[in-house]
């Protein structure tokens, strides 16, 4: 199955690093052209925006704080202004804190929801505006998690963020289809990415992804590979669906693992 998305733009948020930049280069890899965002790695940015330049795709960087109205508005506007057009919309970057539910202060709280539920509702607005008034179509991906799902522990701001992302994901893909506006989710299990190192040592990831059905934690590629699909003809007709990518991470285990 072959994948061409020339011609297309995409916004990738906080695509410095992680999923994100992988979802960026495997776009470009397809043929898009692609608007590289960071809040805080302008390094890791510039190396991305180098990566897809090789591919001979076009790339803008923009530092922004998509946890704001005016920093999704930066991301759009680079996508219509210096791209010419906006297709798709992968909606990525997120904060996350991690406590027990009584130790969360407010701040905790708010530092998470901004940067999912703000930043999804921002950035998707946003764009559907954009997609709508070319009258041509388009993609909107939204990051989510397993934790969307399931209660992980220390997690509440994150699980409840990435919950409240998947509904406004099907809200939006039921609002939107009659445009030929796909909405769509991916949640990833527990992938490598160098935002684990906030919380594990190399060491405990190894050991705690052999504990896992695959035996391994996923790779950054393994969800843009996902992410490519959804953007491409071949996803024509999928919308307000959920694509868990987790290795079977959610899966129950037996009393011996």
């Amino acid at each position: 199955m072959q994948i061409d998305l020339s011609g297309k733009v995409a916004v990738v948020s906080g695509s410095s690093r992680g999923i994100g930049r992988a979802c960026a280069v495997e776009l470009a890899r397809a043929g898009a052209d692609v608007v590289v965002n960071y809040r805080t790695h302008p390094a890791d940015a510039a190396q991305a925006a180098e990566r897809i330049r090789d591919l001979g795709r076009r790339a803008v960087v923009v530092q922004a704080d998509v946890a704001t109205r005016e920093g999704c508005e930066a991301l759009i506007s680079a996508a219509t202004e210096q791209l010419g057009r906006l297709d798709i919309v992968v909606v990525n970057a997120v904060q996350s804190v991690r406590k027990p539910v009584v130790e969360l202060s407010v701040d905790d709280v708010a530092v998470a929801w901004n940067s999912i539920l703000w930043h999804a509702f921002h950035l998707s607005q946003l764009g559907a505006r954009v997609l709508q008034a070319q009258g041509q179509g388009g993609r909107i991906i939204y990051i989510s998690s397993v934790h969307a799902s399931f209660g992980y522990p220390t997690a509440m701001a994150y699980n409840a963020g990435k919950a409240g992302m998947n509904h406004m994901a099907r809200t939006l893909a039921s609002e939107l289809a009659r445009d030929r506006i796909l909405v769509n989710t991916i949640e990833p299990g527990w992938i490598n990415t160098e935002g684990e190192r906030q919380f594990f040592s190399d060491e405990e990831i190894a050991a705690k992804g052999r504990t896992l059905p695959l035996g391994r934690l996923g790779w950054p590629e393994e969800i843009a590979y996902m992410t490519v699909f959804l953007a491409s003809e071949q996803a024509a007709y999928i919308t307000g669906s959920m694509l868990r990518v987790d290795g079977g991470y959610v899966l129950p285990r037996t009393v011996e693992e």
